[in-house]
């Protein structure tokens, strides 16, 4: 059976529910969802779509970096957007994280989100 660790970062917020932050398994890092949330105080950050997507982004970060991964070897991320009317600014963040070879992605509008926010983001990494 392939060994599963579970990933822990301070740089990002603490699950706030029965999950872990990401599982690193079979070569691959599994990061949970993130929602724009102040990795100290765990409050939502303030301003609008474009904050929320680098806060959110900067979490994926700092857990794949804590697996001894990065951005660069995420092959496919899925956004949950509350309004899809903010996709275009959310891309323009994200093309700053991701500026060559991009990962696989898919994009879903959702009804709400946790906390009331207006992104989230999950991704697949290589280890």
């Amino acid at each position: 059976m392939t060994e599963r660790t579970v990933i822990v970062s301070s740089g990002a917020p603490a699950a706030i529910g029965p999950y872990s932050q990401a599982i690193r398994a079979g070569g691959l890092v599994f990061v949970s969802g993130q929602i724009p949330l102040d990795p100290v105080t765990g409050q939502v950050v303030e301003g609008g779509i474009a904050v929320q997507t680098a806060r959110v982004l900067d979490s994926l970060r700092a857990i794949l970096e804590a697996s001894g991964s990065g951005l660069e070897r995420v092959v496919k991320t899925t956004v949950f957007l509350v309004d899809l009317g903010n996709f275009t600014e959310v891309n323009g963040v994200y093309a700053r994280f991701f500026p060559e070879a991009p990962p696989a992605r898919a994009t879903v509008q959702v009804a709400a989100l946790p906390r009331g926010v207006g992104i989230e983001i999950e991704a697949v990494a290589l280890a």
